[in-house]
């Protein structure tokens, strides 16, 4: 049995299979019954590898998920919305999410909570910082390898491109950053956080007609979500106390 489990590639049922005969014997199941059982652990093993290799497949920097994310911490952040996105319906849609607002509002952690919900549902993601996605790029160029680098970038269902606009864009960046959404447009979803504004985002460009190309693809069928508040990792004195009070207060 071990051998035909093998020959079709099935010999995960292996790891459960001493368990469900233990199981079948003491409550009298099915044959129907045992069979269903034993591949129903077979399908949730090899979903739960799938999940593994698109979790590691996305580089992500950190595990963040909605549910950690603070909402009581600045409360103008639109909850409902966030959560509408974190259905993950605009990848299927194929569109588009822009974070924006001040540093330590939560940004990249709603990006990469947003690519790991994508994950789950089954999408192929891709997180990257904007200055090494750009720094990437301009290797490439260096070694010929420059149409697969941007394939890799253009391929996933979700491209997560974090902190885009930290330094103005120089030599060949802007014509990288409008490929990209060129590439990707109507055929791949993005989520850009950004210090900046919309307009800031428009200047990166520097020259008017290919920001206007590059705005007019990103905006189309885009969610604009400005995010307002203090920053989580840097917050004023007396927030810091009713973290530190809030922190003694769960350990008791």
């Amino acid at each position: 049995m071990i051998q035909l489990l093998k020959k079709l590639r099935l010999s995960g049922i292996l790891e459960t299979l001493d368990a469900r005969l233990l199981e079948a014997t003491d409550t009298n199941l099915s044959h129907t019954e045992f069979l269903f059982r034993l591949l129903r652990d077979e399908v949730e093993r090899r979903d739960g590898k799938q999940l593994d290799q698109r979790l590691r497949r996305a580089c992500f920097e950190q595990v963040r998920t909605v549910e950690d994310f603070d909402f009581a911490f600045n409360p103008s952040i639109p909850r409902a919305k966030v959560l509408e996105l974190a259905n993950v319906g605009f990848v299927a849609r194929r569109e588009n999410v822009l974070l924006v607002g001040n540093a330590g509002v939560g940004k990249s952690h709603l990006a990469q909570a947003f690519g790991h919900r994508a994950c789950r549902a089954g999408y192929s993601v891709l997180y990257v910082g904007a200055n090494e996605m750009f720094r990437q790029l301009r290797a490439s160029r260096a070694d010929d390898t420059y149409d697969r680098k941007l394939a890799r970038l253009t391929a996933p269902d979700l491209l997560v491109i974090d902190d885009l606009g930290l330094r103005p864009l120089a030599d060949h960046e802007p014509d990288d950053l409008f490929e990209i959404i060129r590439l990707r447009y109507e055929r791949g979803a993005i989520v850009i956080t950004s210090n900046r504004d919309e307009r800031e985002i428009a200047r990166l460009f520097g020259d008017p007609l290919l920001a206007s190309a590059a705005m007019d693809r990103l905006l189309h069928h885009a969610h604009v979500l400005d995010l307002e508040g203090e920053s989580y990792r840097n917050p004023p004195p007396e927030r810091r106390r009713q973290r530190a009070r809030a922190s003694q207060e769960a350990a008791q």
